[in-house]
């Protein structure tokens, strides 16, 4: 393989690829169209407390049904936001921009948690309710989308792509392609759903829930295919399973970071049977209106979902060289490319006897038979 063939994929954390850029026009759109549906929304025939913090509960102007507590909001959004900037630093050094689209949706999590600040201060704001609620629950699609990604690149990486129940070249397209929709499907079913008629906000609100299930149901699956995937390599790649056991600490085996990701898998989907069920009993149930739900269910599954990634960064793990999308490059001709680059070597025999020189293609080599010369 030459090393002309060979193309390193940017690892710049602002090296936006077009799928993140399109996701990401169409998040800010549908946030804006809804931000300005709420500003147009006339309060009817119900007039609003005097005392909006008297008595929460049964206050229909006040959308949350409590009022947020400004010490939890802190802690979390500081955790998510630090975590942010670890995993951002982490991938300008290490590498690993495959996981762009998580750090994106870090800080537009950080961003959701946020603005529950302004909750506080002002609890009947429909406005920042509807930014905060569609900032926390559309971000995490960006965490499910880098677990696509990253099965993807470990299973090429160890060259047991064949245990996929998709093929490698497909996998990664198809959950991203589903996770995109179940996106766009939940971003319209929570515009709807902030509709002045009843009748419309209902069917906004059963959208949104399809998009959630939906959304559900693909993960499950991808989390089905990535144990089997790991049951397979243990039972039938024994070497590759073991192949960094007794070599490497702990923490640099590439089953650490295969371990990370089964944790991040099982955050997301507590997280994800939490939301579907809560959006089942509808925006003013018992668990959309109780923030301990919210905390406990909901961000800090997500939060260990994307700080497990933090000791174990994939761009640590897996080189940031590649043929093509698909094939990673081994690091023996990664080495023959800087000797070709670095032209002919010339390497001195110990004994002093003989000096001889290699070709860059043909690696380093020593003539052992320059130990004495014939006249």
């Amino acid at each position: 393989m030459s090393s002309s063939s060979a193309k390193r994929i940017p690892v710049g954390p602002l090296s936006l690829s077009r799928t993140h850029i399109h996701v990401l026009s169409a998040f800010i759109f549908l946030l804006s169209t809804a931000t300005s549906s709420f500003a147009q929304k006339h309060n009817g025939t119900l007039t609003p407390p005097a005392d909006p913090f008297a008595d929460p509960k049964n206050d229909p102007f006040n959308p949350l049904r409590y009022i947020a507590s400004n010490s939890l909001t802190a802690v979390s959004f500081s955790l998510v936001l630090l975590t942010a900037f670890i995993e951002t630093f982490m991938m300008w050094r290490q590498g690993g921009q495959f996981m762009l689209s998580m750090l994106i949706a870090e800080y537009t999590f950080a961003a959701g948690l946020g603005t529950r600040f302004g909750l506080t201060l002002h609890p009947d704001s429909k406005a920042i309710y509807i930014v905060e609620y569609l900032l926390v629950v559309l971000s995490p699609c960006g965490f499910i989308a880098s677990n696509y990604v990253l099965l993807g690149r470990i299973s090429r990486w160890l060259k047991c792509d064949k245990y996929l129940l998709i093929p490698a070249k497909k996998i990664t397209l198809v959950f991203v392609i589903s996770d995109v929709v179940t996106f766009l499907i939940q971003a319209a079913g929570g515009s709807i759903s902030i509709s002045n008629n009843i009748k419309t906000a209902q069917n906004g609100a059963h959208i949104f829930l399809a998009g959630l299930a939906l959304q559900l149901a693909s993960f499950v699956l991808f989390t089905s295919i990535y144990v089997r995937f790991l049951v397979l390599v243990y039972k039938h790649e024994r070497q590759t399973w073991f192949m960094d056991g007794g070599i490497k600490k702990w923490y640099n085996d590439w089953r650490s970071l295969a371990f990370a990701l089964c944790i991040s898998c099982v955050g997301i989907l507590i997280r994800s049977v939490y939301r579907t069920v809560e959006l089942g009993q509808g925006f003013h149930g018992k668990l959309a209106t109780t923030e301990g739900y919210f905390y406990g269910l909901d961000t800090l599954p997500l939060f260990i979902s994307i700080a497990i990634f933090v000791p174990f960064w994939p761009g640590r793990f897996i080189p940031p060289f590649v043929q093509d999308p698909t094939t990673t490059v081994v690091d023996e001709e990664k080495d023959i490319s800087r000797v070709r680059q670095e032209g002919e070597l010339k390497v001195e025999d110990v004994s002093g006897n003989g000096r001889t020189s290699a070709a860059g293609s043909e690696g380093t080599r020593v003539d052992m038979e320059g130990v004495t010369e014939k006249p």
